[in-house]
């Protein structure tokens, strides 16, 4: 296979055993989920007591590395804990793999976002996981050419799994059932206003006093009602789905 040129069916192939990976690794997240709730395990904090990271942050992330290397040995990898603890390789055209191993995606969320290379992964599923809230997710990207091509996110704790190719569309198979495409709705109607919106927000992970007042003000403009005095902020609606901030 070559680096520089992945086709249709090389796509299909890596897919294939990018959702093999992702279940592989369900499957140790849900003991790990079983072992702290049991007996506790060894959390340590980031920055402060919600931005955390578990030993089962880091033993994912080497079992889908480990698993990686055997296979496609001359692809790149970008993975949240090694990025965090200093390894940031540049990004190149050469297929890269990107793994965030312990997440958390909303029902919403885009299957692929724009790739801004500055953190592979803004939103942080380990607080439910230690505090065995079910809404946990491995995440895996392919990016080619500094690109996303390929994408599989999987909750094992609901077993959803999510995964599209670019060009492809999109798919959710819930409970191992067979592949839906996305929207699962057959005629999606288009969003008039945010009134008839399911809003979900995200607090961060920086719980100082500024960035606080920032985001509340934020989700006030989007939840509150504009004919009760709360001004609209159309911008927001523009940018909250993209992790923007103010």
């Amino acid at each position: 296979m070559s680096l520089k040129e992945l086709n249709d069916n090389d796509l299909q192939a890596i897919l294939t055993f990018t959702i093999s990976l992702a279940r592989k690794a369900g499957d140790l997240i849900l003991q790990g989920s079983e072992a702290i709730q049991q007996s506790g395990s060894n959390v340590d904090e980031k920055k402060n007591s919600v931005d955390l990271v578990t030993e089962y942050d880091v033993k994912v992330e080497e079992l889908v590395k480990k698993e990686i290397a055997a296979t496609y040995p001359d692809f790149k990898f970008i993975g949240e804990e090694s990025y965090a603890a200093g390894s940031r390789n540049p990004l190149t055209d050469d297929p890269t793999f990107c793994v965030d191993p312990i997440g958390e995606r909303r029902p919403m969320q885009p299957l692929v976002r724009p790739f801004v290379y500055r953190k592979p992964f803004t939103v942080d599923g380990t607080t439910n996981f230690v505090h065995g809230f079910p809404w946990v997710c491995i995440s895996l990207g392919l990016i080619y050419k500094k690109r996303p091509v390929l994408g599989v996110i999987f909750n094992p704790f609901l077993n959803w799994l999510y995964h599209g190719i670019k060009g492809q569309g999109s798919y959710l198979s819930r409970n191992g059932g067979e592949p839906l495409r996305l929207p699962l709705s057959k005629s999606p109607k288009p969003l008039g206003t945010l009134n008839h919106a399911l809003i979900a927000v995200e607090w961060g992970n920086d719980r100082t006093l500024d960035p606080l007042d920032k985001r509340s003000l934020s989700f006030r403009n989007l939840a509150g009602d504009p004919d009760g005095g709360v001004p609209k902020d159309e911008w927001l609606i523009l940018y909250v789905r993209w992790g923007a901030r103010r």
